[in-house]
């Protein structure tokens, strides 16, 4: 099976896994599951460091890729099919970065990693936790 990791997942995944939920942690120790990381997620931790919101985000930035590897995760890239579906989602959520993670887990057909409750109105989005 294959998970596309929210952001908060794939900081904890990386920096404090006992905040995940037991199957997320089953998951993501499972080298039978695909794991997924959006380029959006390195845009939301990148600019939540921007802001002062991730201070410590900056040697998770620094080795962004190694860290990736080490978890053995794959990338996704953003692309025009995912990007015309994160705007026209009917879903009254305005986060950008969380209106993308949704349209691409949905049209990649991935199952959507995350403990946030404003993904679970969103229909066709399959979430587990």
């Amino acid at each position: 099976m294959t998970f596309l990791l929210d952001t908060h997942t794939l900081l904890w995944a990386l920096t404090d896994p006992s905040r995940l939920g037991p199957d997320a942690r089953r998951i993501i120790l499972d080298r039978s599951c695909v794991l997924v990381a959006s380029a959006v997620s390195a845009w939301e931790i990148s600019t939540k460091h921007r802001l002062g919101k991730l201070p410590q985000a900056d040697v998770l930035l620094a080795g962004y890729a190694r860290h990736l590897d080490r978890l053995g995760v794959t990338r996704l890239p953003i692309t025009e099919d995912h990007s015309l579906l994160a705007g026209t989602l009917q879903w009254e959520h305005r986060d950008p970065f969380d209106r993308m993670l949704a349209a691409q887990a949905m049209i990649e057909s991935l199952t959507f990693l995350s403990n946030d409750e404003a993904f679970s109105g969103l229909a066709g989005l399959k979430i587990k936790w």
